[in-house]
């Protein structure tokens, strides 16, 4: 079992070179996607947060993840992910078969727009139900 990382980076030192590498591009296609979200760890693998938690990636002895955080994008897209090992909310793929960026920035891109769909909005002139 690996020790708790503290940082991405932490996560990322402790996994294979070519596991690192293909995560590593997996990490700039997400941050490229969502500039705004926030790095983090939840449930000791690499996470990020934009209006709640929006996708995380990992890695196993057998494959590379990339969790999506929801069923319902998983499978708005399901035609572009048919090449790809999935289950609800989760892409697998081998290192050395990394997933486009394009498609990794297009799923980011979904996910922030499901995330601010339920986002609660701030009543008008700053009022706040129950007053």
């Amino acid at each position: 079992m690996r020790p708790n990382p503290r940082t991405i980076d932490d996560y990322l030192a402790t996994v294979s070179a070519d596991q690192r590498a293909a995560l590593e591009k997996l990490r700039t296609a997400i941050r490229a996607a969502a500039p705004k979200a926030e790095e983090c760890i939840s449930y000791r693998l690499p996470a990020y947060r934009q209006n709640g938690m929006l996708v995380g990636f990992g890695a196993t002895m057998k494959h590379c993840a990339f969790y999506l955080m929801s069923a319902s994008t998983v499978d708005a897209h399901k035609n572009e992910l048919e090449n790809y090992d999935t289950s609800k909310g989760t892409i697998r793929f081998q290192p050395d078969h990394p997933l486009p960026a394009g498609l990794v920035r297009k799923l980011v891109k979904a996910r922030i727009a499901e995330n601010d769909k339920l986002r609660p909005r701030p009543m008008p002139g700053g009022a706040s139900k129950g007053r």
